[in-house]
């Protein structure tokens, strides 16, 4: 079995006068896993950073530009047995502009800012849910003890 790293899951959120809201996309009728709810996820091209591929991934499935880019510092992972592979993939927070504009991709089919309790009760898999709770933890309650690496672009 090979474990591989060739996708970014990016958690976008926004902050507002009662918190911050995290945005969920629900994916279209044609896509892998339809009508399942979720943050921006793609693939890393050839020769291209994480980073790099979760800025890309973003503009093109929400047309948005984050004002800041941190790595969360959690993985999530999955399995697929059909190429019987692992991957893991680097979790990205992507803050923006709580008046900015979303144009969603034809990947998805409509979308949502949510409280996180509500964000989390669409996301289908634990790790995505982990990933809204520390990310919120981070910035909101000020509690953790770990640290959010920046990314400058």
């Amino acid at each position: 079995m090979k474990i591989i790293s060739t996708m970014i899951e990016a958690h976008i959120f926004r902050e507002t006068k009662i918190g911050i809201e995290f945005l969920s996309m629900k994916r279209a009728n044609n896509q892998f896993y339809p009508d399942l709810w979720q943050m921006v996820t793609g693939k890393i091209k050839t020769g291209e950073k994480a980073y790099e591929a979760a800025l890309r991934e973003i503009k093109e499935e929400t047309g948005l530009i984050p004002a800041q880019l941190w790595v969360a510092p959690t993985i999530n992972s999955f399995y697929e047995p059909r190429d019987e592979y692992i991957c893991l993939l680097p979790v990205f927070a992507a803050k923006v502009d709580s008046k900015s504009e979303i144009t969603i991709s034809d990947e998805h089919t409509e979308f949502k800012w949510l409280k996180s309790k509500d964000a989390k009760e669409l996301l289908a898999w634990p790790g995505q849910r982990e990933a809204v709770d520390i990310i919120e933890d981070y910035f909101i309650n000020k509690k953790s003890f770990l640290h959010f690496v920046e990314i400058k672009f």
